[in-house]
């Protein structure tokens, strides 16, 4: 497993954690493609304007940090092992990000236990 620090990584996935720690939902959602889909907590995002009002909306609802420690690749989906601590219920956690690109930008997101 590679750690999160390895190059390939920074290159391809810290622009989004990068952008979730200012909690800009703007940047985010500019990380994404057009139809991208997120699945978090139960529920599906569609697009980059869904995209937008998810990650506005929870980083509203919590104040946390995430930290990636390590990646993994399998075919297309790659994983980021992340550690999440705030004030929402269950922190701390560690994620699953389970990334799909297309190009530069992310095609699917699924963060999950």
């Amino acid at each position: 497993m590679e750690t999160y620090n390895d190059p390939q990584v920074a290159r391809n996935y810290r622009r989004y954690f990068d952008a979730d720690r200012k909690r800009s939902a703007e940047a985010v959602a500019d990380c994404f493609t057009n139809a991208a889909v997120v699945m978090d907590e139960g529920h599906t995002y569609t697009g980059r304007d869904a995209i937008r009002q998810w990650k506005a909306d929870s980083s509203t609802k919590y104040t946390y940090s995430v930290e990636p420690f390590s990646i993994s690749t399998e075919g297309e989906r790659t994983t980021v092992f992340s550690h999440l601590a705030g004030d929402f219920p269950g922190s701390p956690v560690d994620l699953r990000y389970l990334f799909v690109l297309e190009g530069q930008k992310i095609a699917g997101l699924e963060i999950t236990l």
